[in-house]
């Protein structure tokens, strides 16, 4: 289906002209000739984009027009025009919600750059949209321990202000079910909630990443692309692992954070956005910036509200209503039973990984488990298989240091590839996160995973 863009301006010739350049560029086009008409026009022509004039006497002008737009349909990307607006009148369209301010006479290659723009931008809503549909309810904070209910209370606390959240807590705590909480429950609820992991973008794509980057800004740009920060505009930016951002990103970063400007790769000018920041790790902080691993200012301007998450282990009480949600989840329509001992033994485990740690041993319950899972069943899927010690080998007994014809070396990079290879799944695929968990940086795990021809982490 086409892109449908209505443009609303009171000359003729401008309708005519820009209509003609849309058409030519494959979009649906319909007119009105004053801001009154283009209002009617809205609901039957449901544009995708509107073209909008700043100055169209006698009626309401563009900018009346455009705040009686954003109260009835805030989605819609509205590209201001005019050829006698002083640069007062700019900064008041784009903080009533202009999408771009352009000034007249048009140049085609501007329109069609901010239309693309635009359009590209209204695709990233229809996709949200789809996604949420398709996921069903947002996932919510599970548990009605002492612990879990403190934290409903800060997540209440905060989420109707704007202040930034650094949100601390182990791997697998739930750190994204808290920053997705605070964005449900503030008034951005209805914008984009944008999640950027920094642990699993390359350096050298940090900043395409994050700002965006205009075509033939740098080999292999085919195309434009829009930052996460454009992205959430309006809305809320996740930054999680932020702990794991390179020192000179978080220098960009801080600059965006303290401008509330960002300017893609490639372009000439920058533009303001407007989000909410949340920030998660399970680092502290305060030692990285100790040891001149993470910069002080950054920070103290994310360290506005900090929340903690508590671990699973300190909220063994929530349990019982964790698995019960986990296994509605996996089957819906018959979900398993978890027996008094089972939900005993499983309270009895540390939970190293938390409740990421304890969803996958449910999956895994479920599985061998059928219909009813039992007590006895727990501590064979909990317990890891080991070998027996073997008696000590004397120095006269060669044959007992080598096992199947490998000496040490040999020896040493099989214990090594099982390590690996264990943290790696404990960490689902994750390179940063089997890193801390074998207490190692994510460089040198990269390095041994292909000296031993590990394949993961995205080759």
């Amino acid at each position: 289906m086409s892109t449908r863009i209505l443009i609303v301006d009171d000359e003729a010739n401008i309708r005519r002209m820009v209509g003609a350049l849309l058409k030519s560029e494959a979009f649906e086009v319909s007119e009105a000739a004053n801001g009154n008409a283009g209002l009617l026009a809205i609901p039957d022509v449901r544009p995708d984009i509107i073209l909008l004039d700043l100055m169209m006497p006698p009626g309401p002008d563009g900018l009346a027009t455009l705040e009686r737009i954003r109260s009835g349909d805030r989605d819609i990307p509205v590209i201001m025009m005019s050829g006698k607006a002083q640069l007062a009148d700019a900064v008041r369209a784009v903080q009533a919600g202009a999408f771009q301010f352009l000034e007249k006479p048009l140049a085609p290659e501007s329109l069609l750059v901010a239309v693309r723009s635009a359009e590209a931008v209204v695709r990233t809503q229809a996709e949200n949209r789809a996604l949420r549909q398709a996921l069903g309810p947002q996932p919510s904070l599970v548990g009605s321990s002492p612990a879990i209910e403190k934290l409903r209370v800060l997540i209440a606390q905060v989420a109707p202000t704007d202040a930034r959240v650094l949100i601390l807590g182990e791997s697998g705590s739930g750190k994204e079910l808290v920053a997705n909480a605070i964005h449900r429950f503030s008034p951005r609820a209805r914008e984009a909630f944008v999640s950027v992991n920094c642990a699993a973008i390359p350096r050298d794509l940090v900043e395409s990443e994050m700002f965006g980057h205009e075509r033939g800004a740098f080999t292999g740009a085919t195309d434009r692309r829009i930052g996460r920060f454009e992205l959430a505009d309006g809305g809320t930016l996740f930054l999680d692992e932020i702990g794991d951002l390179q020192l000179e990103a978080q220098a960009k970063l801080l600059r965006v954070l303290e401008s509330g400007e960002i300017q893609r790769i490639g372009a000439e000018r920058s533009q303001r956005v407007n989000i909410r920041a949340l920030a998660a790790t399970n680092r502290r902080l305060e030692t990285a910036v100790a040891n001149g691993l993470f910069r002080e200012d950054l920070y103290f301007r994310l360290n506005v509200f900090p929340i903690e998450v508590p671990p699973l282990r300190d909220r063994l009480g929530d349990i019982p209503e964790l698995v019960e949600h986990l296994a509605a989840r996996l089957r819906p329509r018959n979900p398993p039973h978890f027996n008094a001992d089972a939900l005993a033994a499983l309270a009895r485990h540390s939970w190293p990984g938390n409740v990421r740690e304890l969803a996958n041993i449910v999956e895994r319950l479920t599985i061998v488990g059928g219909d009813e899972v039992t007590g006895d069943l727990v501590p064979r899927v909990l317990s890891r298989t080991a070998a027996a010690p073997a008696s000590s080998p004397t120095a006269g007994d060669a044959s007992a240091f080598v096992e199947n014809g490998k000496g040490l070396t040999d020896r040493l990079d099989d214990t090594e590839r099982e390590l690996i290879t264990s943290a790696m799944a404990a960490a689902n695929g994750n390179i940063a996160e089997a890193a801390r968990l074998l207490k190692t940086d994510r460089g040198n795990l990269y390095r041994r995973m292909r000296r031993l021809g590990i394949r993961g982490g995205g080759e």
